[in-house]
């Protein structure tokens, strides 16, 4: 299966910036979607942002124009510069992956164990 490692949390005030780096490995064929989901304590895991494999991207209202996500395809990693941070972007971050392992297969989703992000002020 792939696995996803997530790497970059950690504690920043209220204004500051944090980038986020997610290294998908194992047999890959193809990535159709990877991005970037969050879990806050006592919600549900919401869409942060994600990148497709044709370029497209799609972000959460609430963070357009603060965060960016971008993507290594040579290296299988994407990333997600977040700016401006405030206290509502405390949460566990959690890297997501849609591949294919081989040239005739299903699509599969994958996830990362998650990296916290705590916002203060």
């Amino acid at each position: 299966q792939v696995q996803l490692v997530e790497s970059g949390g950690g504690l920043v005030q209220a204004g500051g910036s944090l980038r986020l780096s997610c290294a998908a490995s194992g047999t890959i064929f193809s990535i159709n979607v990877m991005g970037w989901y969050r879990q806050a304590p006592g919600k549900q895991r919401e869409l942060v942002a994600v990148t497709t494999s044709g370029g497209g991207t799609n972000y959460a209202d609430s963070v357009k124009g603060r965060f960016t996500i971008s993507r290594d395809n040579a290296k299988n990693t994407v990333y997600l510069q977040m700016n401006s941070l405030n206290v509502d972007d405390t949460a566990d971050y959690y890297c997501y992956c849609a591949a294919r392992r081989r040239v005739i297969s299903d699509v599969i989703g994958y996830w990362g164990k998650g990296t916290l992000v705590t916002v203060a002020s």
